[in-house]
C-alpha cells in the first residue's frame, strides 16, 4: 500500500477535525459569529485543496485497522483542562497537519503544497486570535481602564466607548453602589462593547456576575473571597487578579492561585486612602521587589498613576498598569489613554 496517500489522509482528517473543533469552541466560547465564520472558510479552502488530489486517491489508501499508529497513546492525549485549552490542542494539531500535507503535497503537485502553506499561515493568526479572545486567558496588559460612573465627566458609556477605541486591553468594571441585576447588565454590555475589538472585561469583587455577564475575569481585594474560593465556583473560565500591596500579600494572592496581581499604591489616591505608599504600602519601592521576586506573573501597578507620573514606573520594569480617574474624569479620556500607551514605547526607545 502506497504510503504517501496514507499519511496525506490521516493528516487531512487530523486537520479538518481540528478546523471543526476550532470553529466549534470560537462558535459557542467567544460567540463571535465573524470569527467563527473565518474558521468555516478555512475549513472549506482546506477541503477545495484536499479535493485537488486525484479522485479516490486518499481513501482507496486508507487502512486504519494497519495503521501501527492508532495504538500509540499519551496521558496528555485525555487531559484538558478547559475550553482553552482544548483550543490549544486543536491549534496545535491543525498546525502540525497542514505542515505535514504540505511537505507530502510537494511530491505529487506543488502547486497545492503553496495552497496548504497559504491555509496554515491563515490558521496561525486565526489560533493567534482566539488564544488572545478565549475566556480566560491570561495576558499582560498594558493599560486596564478602571470604569466607575461617579468618577466619569461624560457618560460612562462613552468612557468605555473611547477607551476601547484607543487602545485599551482590559476593561475592568468597578460599581460598589450598583444592585446585582444592574450590576449584571452593565457588565454585559461593556462585554459587547470591548469583546469584539479584543479587550478583555475584568469584573471588581463579583466572581457571579463575572460569570453571568460573560466576562473574561475578576478582580479581588485581600478581604474579598480568596482567589482558590473563586475557582472552586469559576474553575478555569475566568481570569482572577487580586490586589496587593507588599511581598507577603502577593505570596499569598499567588498560592491562592490568582493568575495576576494588582500593585499598589504608587501614588496617593481618593478611591482607595488606606493604600498609601507614604505608611509603607504600595509605592515605586514595592513595584520594584514585585517586578525582582514575582516578575514572571502579569500585575498592574495602580494607584494615582497618569500619564505625567508612569515614566518612572516604566523605567523600573512596569509591563502594565491600571488607571481610573485620570480616564474617567477627563473631557478627553481616549487621549488620556493613548498617552499612557505612547509612554511605553517612548520611554524604552
Amino acid at each position: 500500500m502506497d504510503p504517501l496517500p496514507r499519511i496525506l489522509d490521516a493528516n487531512a482528517n487530523r486537520a479538518m477535525e481540528a478546523l471543526r473543533t476550532m470553529e466549534e469552541v470560537v462558535r459557542f466560547a467567544i460567540e463571535d459569529q465573524q470569527l467563527s465564520a473565518a474558521w468555516k472558510a478555512v475549513r472549506h479552502r482546506l477541503a477545495s485543496a484536499l479535493a485537488r488530489f486525484p479522485a479516490g486517491w486518499l481513501i482507496a489508501n486508507r487502512s486504519t485497522a494497519t495503521d501501527v499508529g492508532t495504538a500509540n497513546e499519551t496521558a496528555a492525549e485525555y487531559a484538558r483542562s478547559g475550553i482553552g485549552a482544548i483550543a490549544s490542542a486543536a491549534a496545535s494539531r491543525l498546525g502540525e497537519s497542514l505542515r505535514v500535507i504540505e511537505e507530502c503535497s510537494k511530491a505529487v503537485d506543488p502547486t497545492i503544497a503553496r495552497e496548504i502553506e497559504q491555509i496554515r499561515y491563515v490558521a496561525y493568526d486565526l489560533a493567534a486570535t482566539v488564544a488572545l479572545r478565549m475566556p480566560g486567558s491570561v495576558r499582560q496588559w498594558r493599560v486596564c481602564v478602571l470604569i466607575t460612573e461617579q468618577l466619569c465627566s461624560l457618560p460612562w458609556r462613552d468612557v468605555v466607548r473611547a477607551a476601547v477605541d484607543n487602545g485599551a486591553e482590559a476593561i475592568q468594571v468597578r460599581e460598589k453602589e450598583l444592585d446585582g441585576g444592574e450590576f449584571a447588565d452593565r457588565v454585559a454590555w461593556v462585554v459587547s462593547i470591548a469583546r469584539p475589538a479584543g479587550v478583555q472585561v475584568i469584573v471588581n469583587d463579583r466572581p457571579d456576575i463575572a460569570l453571568i455577564a460573560g466576562a473574561d475575569g475578576v478582580h479581588v481585594g485581600q478581604t474579598d473571597l480568596a482567589p482558590s474560593r473563586v475557582r472552586q465556583l469559576c474553575g478555569r473560565r475566568l481570569v482572577i487578579g487580586m490586589s496587593t500591596h507588599n511581598a507577603s500579600e502577593a505570596e499569598r494572592a499567588m498560592a491562592e492561585g490568582a493568575d495576576y496581581c494588582g500593585v499598589g499604591a504608587m501614588f496617593p489616591t481618593s478611591v482607595k486612602p488606606s493604600a498609601d505608599p507614604s505608611t509603607g504600602r504600595g509605592g515605586l519601592g514595592w513595584l520594584i521587589e514585585y517586578l525582582a521576586r514575582f516578575g514572571r506573573v502579569p500585575h498592574l501597578a495602580i494607584g494615582g498613576i497618569t500619564p505625567e507620573r508612569i515614566a518612572p514606573l516604566i523605567e523600573a520594569g512596569c509591563r502594565g498598569v491600571a488607571v481610573s480617574s485620570c480616564v474617567c474624569a477627563s473631557p478627553t479620556p481616549g487621549n488620556v489613554v493613548r498617552s499612557l500607551l505612547d509612554a511605553y514605547g517612548t520611554v524604552r526607545s
